[in-house]
Formats: structure tokens, sequence, C-alpha cells
């Protein structure tokens, strides 16, 4: 069974960072493309940021480049998501999910097949 649990969200103000943390555990990370998603009330999850299995390439969504940063340790199974100079918009719950074997840096969201519970990022004004 595989589990994601994600850690380090919380409330920030404008022009913040936090760092958000997956580790996985059940399998290993190691062939799989990794994804953080985010999640606004009322809408669906759209990727934020995607990272092949050896971090060759990189995909970030427009409003978070140069802002956000993923990377990931294969060897201790986690992702990571680095955010800085955090926008009242970005205030969202954020899912890192696993994504396709050996799979591009943004595959549909239908190939991403587990995922963690969320975590609340809150970036007040």
């Amino acid at each position: 069974q595989v589990k994601l649990v994600e850690s380090g969200g919380g409330l920030v103000q404008t022009g913040d960072s936090l760092k958000l943390s997956c580790e996985v555990s059940g399998r290993s990370i190691l062939s799989y493309t990794m994804g953080w998603f985010r999640q606004f009330p009322g809408k669906e999850r759209e990727l934020v940021a995607g990272i092949t299995r050896t971090s060759s390439s990189i995909f970030y969504e427009d409003s978070v480049k140069g802002r956000f940063t993923i990377s990931r340790d294969n060897a201790k199974n986690t992702v990571y998501l680095q955010m800085s100079d955090l926008k009242p918009e970005d205030t969202a719950v954020y899912y890192c999910a696993v994504g396709p074997l050996y799979g591009s840096s943004r595959p549909n969201i239908k190939y991403f097949d587990s995922w963690g519970q969320g975590i609340q990022v809150t970036v007040s004004s």
C-alpha cells in the first residue's frame, strides 16, 4: 500500500517562504514522475510542478515560475516543493502525487495514481 504524507504547510504572510515535503512509503519513487498539485475551493486540482525520475526535466505552472522549486531525494523517497515570495493567490490545499513510470514532467492528471492527504497553505495579505 502506497502512502504519501505531506508536511510543511501553514499560515504565512505575503512574501514569506515555505517548504513542503512529501514522504512516500510502500513504493520506491525512483522510476516515477512526481508532482505537486494544488486545489482552490470549487476548482479542480492543477499541476503546479512536476519532476521526472532523474530530475532531468521539470515543469512549472506559469504563475509559480521563478518562485517555486520542486526537487526530489530518491534515496529518502521524498519530494519537496520550496515556495518563495508567496502571494495570497497561492492559498490552496497542496497535494503530492506519484505519476507514471518513466513519465514526462507534465503528465495528465489521470496518470497520477497515488495521492497524499493534502496540506493547507494560507498566505495572508
